[in-house]
């Protein structure tokens, strides 16, 4: 199979997701209302090379770090119920999302560190139903606290950065010559499109973090 035809299909996430997404206001100053720092390093504002990795791989891993931080402080207050809540039978929920982004930043680990066009035969039976979201996630991704999810986020994270600590820059500029919308793609693009997805999917999960039982009723 085509390496094109598996990446960007996989990129109709909105799609599948809160059918409402239009709702989602405008950037605010501040990334969002209640913005944690108890576990953020003093550097987390600084985007920029970082200790251990090569110069531009440590400004890669400083953007998705400060992404991560922002989407765990979107659920840091849920509980296992309103991780599992439905808005409609349309949507997904906010923990089907939040194994989603943990099965995409898996199967780009495969593609650039692997050179893998598709996950591997025991990854699919693990992240396969996150991956494709809808009917199957609805009925299968639930019934888990918020640790379950985050220890995931961790974990897939901890692989992506002790990868990039052995490569360099040469490697994060390596072109593959078809692959989003089967043009030259190179890995700083692969990667940044990970970021840039969980922040999207940042968006449905406030929206949707605002809709559970017990939300606190305010602007979005």
């Amino acid at each position: 199979m085509e390496k094109n035809a598996i990446y960007p299909s996989r990129r109709n996430f909105i799609a599948t997701t809160v059918t409402a997404a239009t709702g989602l206001a405008g950037l605010a100053l501040l990334p969002q209302a209640g913005f944690s720092q108890k576990t953020a390093d003093s550097d987390i504002n600084i985007i920029g090379p970082k200790e251990g990795y090569s110069p531009q791989i440590g400004t890669l891993v400083s953007m998705m770090t400060w992404m991560r931080m922002v989407v765990l402080s979107s659920v840091e207050k849920l509980n296992q119920q309103q991780l599992d809540f439905l808005f409609d039978a349309n949507s997904n929920t906010i923990g089907a999302l939040l194994m989603h982004l943990a099965a995409t930043e898996s199967l780009y680990q495969g593609n650039t560190f692997q050179g893998l066009e598709d996950y591997s035969e025991n990854d699919k039976k693990k992240w396969s139903v996150a991956m494709d979201l809808g009917e199957p996630a609805r009925k299968s991704i639930k019934g888990h606290d918020l640790k379950f999810y985050t220890d995931m986020l961790t974990e897939v994270r901890e692989k992506t950065l002790a990868e990039f600590r052995k490569r360099d820059d040469q490697w994060l500029m390596k072109v593959d010559p078809k692959f989003f919308s089967n043009m030259p793609t190179n890995n700083y693009c692969k990667w940044f499109h990970v970021c840039e997805h969980e922040s999207n999917h940042n968006g449905q999960i406030k929206w949707l973090a605002k809709r559970v039982p017990g939300a606190k009723p305010g602007g979005e």
